[in-house]
């Protein structure tokens, strides 16, 4: 979570946002090569229990469901979609891509569980009350959660 900005930085912000000059980047690959790059990280295997794992990690995110941890029925007003368990799997092919390899192991759906789903959980009230971040109760799900059942 980011805290909010104090008056020297927006202030700072506000100076680079705002001005009539645009920033420079720099072309790293055109936009035939970014479909290339996204069909080769739609090629990338994720075998079956991998699947499941990560499957599995979000439906631990759902109240009373199926899967759910005692911090998830306590803590999560709602769980993560099945659009989490798709960002689950693309980026853990990216992340296995990034690392030479072209099937998704666990590591990397655990490595990305965090940064995919923290957005994707609502707290309820408890958890809001007791300053309960969303990583929190994602790390407990994910160190609980076995990769194969």
């Amino acid at each position: 979570l980011v805290n909010y900005s104090g008056r020297e930085e927006m202030a700072a912000i506000l100076e680079r946002t705002t001005r009539g000059e645009w920033p420079v980047a720099n072309k790293v690959m055109d936009g035939a090569q970014i479909r290339q790059w996204q069909q080769l990280v739609r090629e990338v295997l994720v075998a079956p229990p991998v699947q499941d794992y990560a499957i599995r990690l979000v439906l631990a995110t759902h109240p009373q469901g199926e899967f759910a941890t005692a911090e998830t029925n306590r803590y999560l007003r709602f769980g993560a979609s099945p659009r989490a368990a798709q960002a689950l799997i693309l980026a853990g092919k990216v992340r296995a891509l990034l690392e030479g390899r072209f099937n998704v192991s666990f590591e990397d759906v655990r490595r990305v569980y965090l940064p995919a789903l923290r957005h994707r959980v609502l707290l309820n009230f408890e958890a809001q009350a007791e300053n309960i971040a969303p990583d929190t109760i994602l790390s407990q799900i994910v160190n609980e959660v076995k990769e194969k059942v």
